[in-house]
């Protein structure tokens, strides 16, 4: 029997185990997907002995992704280039790795905002941090031709900026109700709005019309970005998506079926995220 987990500090939050059962018990495959919270100090060590324990390999969860992908023998572009790993499987006792949460975040983009590369021009993304990063090198590699990125530190924003080229200009909260008019496409990537975290204070007065809106946090699957976009008129591209899309590349490599997100699956999780 296949057993993949995920691993993080803490990880007792994560609905991953329930997606890849879905996705288990959904194609007749007899295997398992658990939860693993290891401490920062033994991460290496459990990551180094995943076939001791009865891995095929596993998802990595804050706050432990950088290290991963230091701990790798085999890393593909998309982990390279953000030097983050968040899946991870085991070929010939070696270790292999990716990010898919770029790929998460496109996806669900597609898939509910089909076309939308094509539309904006501008894009305004909130927030420096990991996700930032690498939802940025997303938007470049579909063809995006300018991001703002505002953040309360600018020097992180502008840090970003100088890694990834001109395209991306970095910009102060102070900033962002001037950037708004021309924007096709908002982004953020904070934990601002997430449950047990402040509110995100913006105002989207000024936004166009056409402008979508995405938040990357699904706790609570309709942030309070969220619904005052809606509430404008805009489209609006929450976070669980995301998350469910960014599952699959991982379940491909372990138990050896593509699954697809469904509306049925994308229901169940996100029942159990309106009764948390």
């Amino acid at each position: 029997m296949k057993r993949a987990c995920i691993v993080g500090w803490p990880v007792r939050h994560s609905r991953s185990p329930m997606i890849h059962r879905y996705w288990l018990a959904e194609h007749g495959i007899t295997g398992d997907y658990l939860q693993e919270g290891v401490a920062p100090a033994d991460f290496e060590t459990f990551l180094r002995s995943l076939a001791d324990r009865g891995y095929v390999g596993c998802n990595v969860t804050l706050p432990h992704k950088e290290m991963a992908f230091a701990l790798l023998d085999e890393i593909e572009p998309a982990a390279a280039a953000l030097g983050a790993a968040n899946t991870i499987w085991l070929d010939g006792g070696r270790l292999h790795g990716t990010n898919s949460d770029v790929g998460g975040f496109l996806a669900s983009l597609d898939a509910e905002q089909p076309g939308w590369a094509g539309e904006t021009g501008h894009c305004l993304v909130l927030g420096a941090g990991g996700a930032a990063r690498g939802i940025v090198h997303g938007l470049l590699s579909r063809g995006v031709p300018r991001v703002t990125l505002a953040n309360r530190s600018l020097a992180k924003a502008e840090a970003i900026a100088a890694e990834f080229g001109p395209r991306i200009r970095p910009a102060a909260l102070s900033e962002i109700a001037a950037a708004l008019p021309s924007v096709d496409l908002l982004v953020n990537t904070t934990a601002l709005g997430m449950k047990g975290q402040p509110p995100l204070d913006l105002d989207l007065e000024g936004l166009k019309a056409t402008a979508i809106v995405s938040d990357i946090v699904y706790v609570p699957l309709e942030t309070a970005l969220i619904v005052q976009a809606a509430a404008r008129g805009h489209r609006t591209v929450g976070g669980l998506g995301m998350l469910l899309y960014q599952a699959v590349p991982g379940f491909s490599r372990w138990f050896g079926v593509t699954p697809q997100v469904t509306p049925a699956l994308y229901e169940l999780v996100a029942a159990d995220v309106r009764g948390s």
